[in-house]
């Protein structure tokens, strides 16, 4: 693919390419973040990043129900953007890349639950596995973990940490009673859950993948999100179905082009977050210029 970008648009011969292949639905945001770290060295370049969906090779012949649901569910797409590091192109640029963080999944579990394999009548596709909300909630409560201390408001970040102070209290206090054989005591300690904190005091737009309508209201639901916080996401999985890493572009262009209950203004962060095989969870923070 790099190969025919080079050659169709006549770069130079020193332009340098990375084909980033087989990495899901978060490849979008990982090649933005090789970008910015490719960028981050001396001396003033740009860097093209074209992010695709081509699931022509990977359609499923075959009948079994785990491996059919990638032939519904995603769609052909694409999109490219145009990253700099001369300030001089700051006055026509768009947003500019405030953060972005990647959390890699471990088991046997997240890397199974988005698998190419065979099935029993030796036809090859994408199985999905039914674990797979349970794992993408899981590395998207440590991709935030990660991205919090970067975005969020003192305030929210102190209510994090005394949730996690009483919590710790509650726990020591309860195995101290259990250990002097106190457990009725010990049961009628309060329950505190984890503090989950607002984004939306620090983020005013959210781009998340595509993936699905169970992926966009489970997000909904634990970041506590308005109907128009997810209406781009919604509306790209109605138009444009699961156009995979692409479709976050998708949702940031509905923001800035259709969007009318939550006008897209200069100074607004926009929160993109995508899912991916592997496990993988990426989220991009960008501020409108």
């Amino acid at each position: 693919l790099c190969a025919m970008v080079v050659s169709h648009f006549g770069l130079r011969s020193d332009v340098e390419t990375y084909n980033l292949s087989g990495m899901g639905c978060s490849a979008s945001l990982i090649s933005i973040d090789l970008a910015k770290k490719l960028l981050s060295r001396k001396g003033l370049r740009k860097a093209l990043v074209v992010s695709t969906e081509i699931i022509t090779p990977n359609l499923y012949h075959g009948n079994d129900r785990g491996f059919l649901i990638q032939n519904t569910l995603f769609r052909c797409g694409g999109a490219a953007m145009v990253l700099s590091n001369n300030w001089l192109d700051g006055r026509r640029a768009w947003y500019k890349l405030l953060h972005t963080v990647r959390v890699q999944g471990s088991g046997e579990t997240a890397y199974e639950c988005v698998y190419e394999t065979e099935d029993k009548n030796g036809e090859r596709g994408v199985r999905l596995s039914k674990d797979i909300v349970k794992v993408a909630g899981k590395t998207m409560e440590k991709n935030f973990t990660m991205l919090g201390p970067q975005v969020l408001p003192l305030s929210e970040q102190a209510l994090v940490v005394w949730s996690i102070i009483v919590r710790f209290v509650l726990r020591q206090i309860s195995k101290t009673l259990i250990s002097y054989g106190a457990e009725d005591t010990a049961a009628k300690l309060p329950s505190v859950k984890p503090y989950v904190p607002d984004f939306k005091r620090c983020i005013d737009h959210f781009c998340i993948h595509a993936g699905g309508r169970a992926v966009i209201d489970g997000i909904e639901k634990n970041l506590n999100l308005k109907e128009y916080h997810t209406e781009p996401s919604r509306m790209t999985l109605y138009h444009y179905g699961n156009t995979s890493s692409s479709s976050i572009w998708y949702e940031l262009e509905y923001i800035q082009e259709q969007q009318q209950t939550n006008p897209l203004k200069k100074g607004d962060r926009i929160m993109q977050v995508a899912f991916g095989s592997g496990f993988k969870c990426t989220s991009g923070v960008w501020i409108k210029v």
